[in-house]
């Protein structure tokens, strides 16, 4: 078992408002926006961690709704290869933000954005997977990426 290949893998939640306009989080430790999760840690499920970085990051306890994208990411920089799992978050309010708490000294700020300002605050992988989601939220599918771009 040592021997075979290991895939590093992340998970996040994608919560929009009713214009369709997705909650972008605001690190505080790098330039580009994100939204809500993560890295999956030992013997943690991706949906455990999308629940768990939600709290963490946004001090909310929101249900995960579907899986919207499983998304192939190629190895990068120094980075091994991974697979990224997007859940749905559903819809918020301004109020449901205002609400929020953030991680102390990890999360500036949160927000929503429509894909044009998005794609300007995202790098470009979360844009592709961001249009992604809104896709498979619009089909009500999961769909297969790859590098964010829909494959299937």
């Amino acid at each position: 078992m040592a021997g075979l290949p290991r895939k590093r893998m992340a998970a996040g939640v994608l919560f929009r408002d009713g214009a369709d306009r997705v909650l972008l989080v605001q690190p505080s430790y790098k330039p580009n926006f994100e939204i809500p999760g993560g890295a999956v840690e030992a013997d943690e499920s991706p949906w455990a961690t999308a629940q768990r970085e939600v709290r963490e990051e946004i001090g909310c306890d929101y249900p995960l709704g579907r899986l919207l994208v499983v998304d192939y990411v190629r190895p990068q920089d120094s980075r091994p290869e991974g697979v990224v799992f997007v859940f749905d978050g559903g819809q918020l309010t301004e109020d449901d933000v205002a609400a929020m708490v953030f991680a102390e000294s990890e999360i500036v700020s949160a927000d929503f954005h429509t894909m044009a300002e998005a794609r300007g605050k995202v790098k470009p992988l979360l844009a592709d997977r961001l249009e992604s989601a809104l896709d498979a939220i619009r089909l009500g599918t999961t769909v297969i990426c790859e590098q964010g771009r829909r494959i299937a």
